[in-house]
Parts: structure tokens; sequence; C-alpha cells
């Protein structure tokens, strides 16, 4: 015979869940949300995280399509134009720069020159 008077488990979570939020501010979410994060990583490898970002990436582009991609990089550029400076764009060009000379050798690049100079040639 079953007890009446006992709540539900998600009856019970619910109202704990309630009771915590009045009794808790946005410092608290943050110092336990952070907490929680350093757990995680502390105990997961990059592995684990190319896997959860990996499966992430599926699942939002199985249930979004290109304009909400345009729009999304859209918005993503306005906001990086906003906040940074000329300084900013000239380093991170620098640094890219860098790393594809890094990882590339000449024959890339006269592949590349290669290939930019006939699809000029295709536009005359």
């Amino acid at each position: 015979m079953a007890d009446n008077n006992k709540m539900s488990r998600e009856e019970a979570g619910r109202k704990g869940g309630e009771a915590t939020s009045k009794n808790h501010d946005k410092d608290f979410y943050q110092e336990i949300g952070q907490k929680g994060g350093e757990a995680t990583s502390n105990n997961h490898d990059k592995e684990f995280y190319q896997e959860i970002g990996k499966k992430g990436g599926e699942a939002t582009s199985e249930n979004h399509d290109k304009e909400f991609y345009q729009e999304i990089g859209k918005k993503g550029g306005e906001t990086t134009s906003d906040n940074h400076d000329k300084e900013f764009y000239q380093e991170i060009g620098k640094k890219g720069g860098q790393a594809t000379s890094d990882n590339h050798d000449k024959e890339f690049y006269q592949e590349i020159g290669r290939k930019g100079g006939n699809s000029r040639n295709d536009n005359d």
C-alpha cells in the first residue's frame, strides 16, 4: 500500500530547486559552475572534449540550415568588430600568416598562386 503523504522524486526535486534558488544569488551559481567545470576538466582529457564537441556540432547541423549559420556568423563578426580595433586584426593576421608559413612549404604557395591566377583569368 502506497503512502499518499509522500511526494514523488520529481516533486521533491522541484521544491528543492525552488528553495535553493530563493536562498542563493548569481554569484553562488557562478561559483558552483566554475567548480563543476574545473572538476570535469580534471577528470577528462582532450579526446573527451573533442567527442562532445563533435556530437554537439552534428546535432546543431542537423537542426539548422545555411541561413542559421550565416546569421550567427554575421552577428559574431559584428560583435568582434565592435569589440576590437585595427591593431587586434593586424596581430591576428600576423599570427595566422606565421602559422600558415610554419605549416606549409614552397610548393603550397606555388599551388595556391597558380589557382589564384587561373581564377583571375577565368573572370576576365
